[in-house]
């Protein structure tokens, strides 16, 4: 790359970045602020509740015929103007007069949230010579990992210090910035990188490998959701935490996050498999934890940042993983994987609801590492169903623009 095609392709990124945390910080938000919402709109919990789950089912619903419907839309104009309606969702959210135009309001920007994520991962991703877009696409996930440890809390404060409307317009005045960062900096069109391989395709296609990454996404992650969806309770009831204890906690397992996003990185390139098989095994081995020794504070504490961490690098590796086996388009690539992680984080809350009814609170930990076990073993499989390919010889030539 030039040097100044490397600047606007890095700051490019930063801007994808942030879209990244401000979508995280817009689709959460309400469950912080949900005793305010409900109060002001003179509605019960329960119905306000309602604009986070139906917002997911647009996300799961929506991402893959808006990517389709959109496949042959310039990048560069297609998140542009997803970016401007996500802004517009987010202004006629903070000035709503009534609940049923929140909630067609939330919807909008759930519509442009199932698009975004489809398109800006490949995007990200075009940016960058093949060698490096693993590491584009972890950093792009860091803006994603830091919406719960900075953008909900912020926008909770503010939304009950100076009402909840000014944390909405304030979520649709940096999805304006990012708008205009989007639109000035990120290159037009897609070129191939200087293997001649095409950055709107799979690097190594593989149907059968792509089939097994959706499996073990569905069943990774409703795992690893059916633990900690109901992890406060479990910290509560079974390991023995005062109540004050809980902010600093999660806060924590946060930040193990964004430290998980950033480790992986250095590995979706060079070992995509070893990326997509550790935190999965981690995960499991951190679920087994606090299902023996929750109620030992120290160890608790340390497998709730592990199971934080591990996640956070699992996200960014199966986007990645997703892109380099794609059997077609990447962009379907990215909106089937994102597809099959909504559904296991509402099949994981589901299962843990279940659970929590009839066996206690104790038994999502050990549910939800076997089904991270299950993941791993899935992951496992490729290499019967799928023999790997010999490696491509390694080049030496300089790698050109992709811009």
């Amino acid at each position: 790359m030039h040097l100044t095609t490397q600047r606007r392709a890095a700051w490019a990124l930063v801007a994808l970045a942030v879209g990244a945390f401000t979508y995280v910080t817009a689709e959460v938000l309400p469950i912080g602020l949900l005793t305010v919402m409900a109060t002001d709109l003179d509605r019960s919990p329960s119905e306000t509740g309602l604009l986070v789950t139906g917002y997911a089912a647009v996300v799961v619903l929506a991402s893959l015929p808006l990517t389709r419907l959109t496949q042959r839309v310039p990048r560069r104009r297609l998140l542009t103007a997803t970016l401007a309606v996500f802004v517009a969702g987010m202004l006629l959210t903070a000035v709503a007069p009534n609940y049923p135009t929140l909630l067609a309001a939330r919807l909008l920007v759930a519509a442009t949230q199932a698009l975004f994520w489809s398109v800006a991962t490949p995007a990200a991703a075009a940016m960058f010579p093949p060698e490096i877009r693993g590491r584009a696409i972890a950093r792009m996930s860091i803006g994603s990992s830091l919406g719960p440890v900075l953008g909900v809390p912020a926008g909770t404060w503010l939304g009950q210090q100076v009402g909840w409307r000014a944390a909405f317009a304030l979520a649709a005045a940096v999805g304006l910035v990012t708008c205009v960062t989007v639109a000035t900096l990120m290159p037009g069109r897609r070129q191939a990188g200087p293997d001649s391989h095409e950055p709107g395709r799979g690097a190594t296609p593989d149907a059968r490998r792509y089939a097994l990454l959706i499996v073990a996404t569905v069943i990774g992650v409703g795992g690893y959701l059916t633990a900690y969806t109901y992890i406060t309770p479990f910290l509560l009831e079974f390991g023995g935490f005062a109540p004050a204890a809980l902010s600093p906690l999660l806060l924590a397992s946060g930040i193990a996050g964004v430290t998980g996003t950033i480790v992986v990185g250095r590995l979706l390139d060079s070992r995509p498999r070893t990326a997509l098989a550790g935190p999965l095994a981690l995960i499991t081995c951190a679920l087994l934890g606090l299902y023996a020794f929750g109620a030992v504070h120290p160890v608790a504490v340390v497998a709730l940042c592990v199971t934080g961490m591990s996640f956070s690098a699992l996200a960014a590796a199966i986007a990645s993983r997703a892109l380099q086996v794609a059997p077609g388009s990447t962009d379907i690539a990215s909106a089937g994987s994102g597809s099959a992680f909504n559904i296991g984080i509402a099949g994981g809350s589901l299962l843990g609801g279940a659970l929590i009814d009839h066996s206690g609170v104790r038994s999502v930990t050990v549910a939800g590492a076997v089904l991270t076990a299950a993941a791993l073993g899935v992951l496992l499989c490729e290499r019967w169903v799928s023999p790997a390919r010999p490696a491509a010889p390694e080049r030496t030539a300089p790698a050109r623009s992709p811009h």
